[in-house]
């Protein structure tokens, strides 16, 4: 099964509408599931939701998840399964997943139980309690190794720096969501997907509440390698400012250049006799040249492949299989 773009329900418009749709990527989460569905259907049920789905997204997990996922679909029909062809990505799974969801409101939650499933209360909480469409988390500080804390917060300085496109420094992937905020969310049509500009260029009123975040047990899958990726797909989505960086940098190396040759003029009319040496300094100058030229050609080369991507029009998900 083919969905486009996520810019429609692929579900039955004419089926019954849940209060509520909970959304989970899953990749190597085996371990995690038991609990994660056990927490999350009792604080359901301590919250009066009666009519309620919980959507597993299948990003080509390479363990046992989606044999047990099928396995507890069997005794608890409200859990649905998105098995996405192969890995796409978490946030491109994060996106299969709110397709298929139809809910009132919509709960992102990662099911690593980093951030347990009772905190939907406080999400529910909130919404009821304030005029707004969107309830995110933040955490006070960052967890984990010293390397992780401070690639995190770097990561979202350099991207806050060069976007236009604020986005809180500790934000986290939880968040509750009105039916009309994930439409909007559905309806942008990027290729070049990074989840965290969507949620804040498409605007409404967005609230964030502190969340207690815990260590995830064992290694997380965003390697150092990811991290850098996204960053790069994140600013050059949402983001000129490269652009505009590497072309104060030529007219910059061009001035030098200039004031450089009028200095030499110069010199050589008011000391003719004089010659002009130095080929260890004409070399360094050549090489910083061409690097300056690499480099700007590097940064318009992301440009156009973000464009390349987005003129091929392809799919940002395919699904293998749906269990509803």
């Amino acid at each position: 099964m083919l969905i486009p773009n996520g810019k429609t329900n692929p579900r039955d418009p004419t089926s019954t509408t849940p209060s509520l749709s909970v959304v989970t990527s899953v990749y190597r989460s085996e371990r995690f599931l038991a609990p994660f569905i056990d927490e999350m259907v009792a604080t359901i049920e301590k919250a009066g939701i009666e009519s309620y789905e919980l959507i597993f997204v299948n990003d080509g997990s390479p363990d046992e998840s989606l044999p047990y996922l099928i396995h507890a679909h069997t005794d608890n029909p409200r859990i649905k399964i998105v098995d996405l062809s192969r890995n796409f990505g978490h946030h491109k799974a994060v996106l299969a997943g709110l397709s298929y969801a139809k809910g009132d409101l919509t709960f992102i939650i990662d099911c690593d139980l980093e951030v347990r499933p009772g905190v939907l209360q406080r999400f529910l909480d909130a919404l009821r309690e304030t005029d707004v469409d969107v309830v995110y988390g933040v955490q006070e500080a960052r967890k984990g190794a010293l390397v992780e804390r401070t690639g995190g917060a770097l990561f979202w300085r350099l991207f806050n720096l060069l976007s236009e496109t604020k986005i809180p420094e500790n934000v986290l992937s939880e968040r509750l969501m009105k039916r009309s905020y994930v439409q909007a969310l559905l309806s942008l049509g990027d290729r070049n997907v990074f989840l965290g500009g969507m949620m804040y260029w498409s605007g409404f009123r967005q609230l964030g509440i502190v969340v207690q975040k815990t260590q995830r047990e064992g290694t997380s899958t965003y390697s150092f390698r990811k991290r850098l990726s996204l960053l790069l797909e994140a600013v050059t989505s949402f983001s000129t400012a490269p652009l505009k960086l590497v072309l104060l940098t030529g007219l910059g190396v061009t001035l030098l250049a200039m004031v450089a040759e009028i200095a030499l003029l110069a010199r050589k009319l008011l000391h003719p006799e004089a010659v002009l040496q130095g080929f260890t300094s004409l070399m360094l100058v050549t090489i910083g040249m061409a690097g300056v030229v690499i480099t700007v050609l590097g940064v318009i080369g992301l440009y156009i492949a973000r464009i390349y991507t987005q003129t091929q029009n392809r799919p940002l998900f395919i699904v293998r299989e749906f269990h509803d």
